[in-house]
């Protein structure tokens, strides 16, 4: 399954609904939007600094990804970043495979 690491920053109106319902309330409501595409939160915490919020989720297909990402900043109460993550072997993969590329003015 993919694998993505969500970096979010909660707005002010983000920030009450998290003081309201605390850590282990918006842990359940990720949770329950992620098993509901078919996907498993690995890893979450939360931080203060330019980030609030840090996740690593796993997800049948990037599109799953994409589809909650557009809901969540819809609404307005978070800022978040999704960076897909790619194993060692996939990497491996990668660099086995042949690419045409010419850096411009070479």
């Amino acid at each position: 399954m993919p694998k993505f690491l969500i970096q979010a920053s909660y707005t002010s109106e983000g920030t009450k609904g998290l003081l309201k319902e605390g850590g282990s309330g918006r842990r359940a409501a990720v949770d329950q939007v992620v098993t509901d595409l078919g996907g498993r939160v690995e890893a979450m915490y939360f931080a203060f600094g330019e980030d609030d919020l840090v996740m690593i989720v796993d997800f049948p297909d990037p599109v799953s990804m994409a589809a909650i990402s557009l809901t969540v900043k819809a609404s307005g109460a978070l800022r978040t970043r999704a960076t897909p993550l790619l194993t060692i072997d996939e990497i491996d993969e990668a660099a086995r495979r042949q690419v045409a590329f010419r850096a411009p003015g070479m």
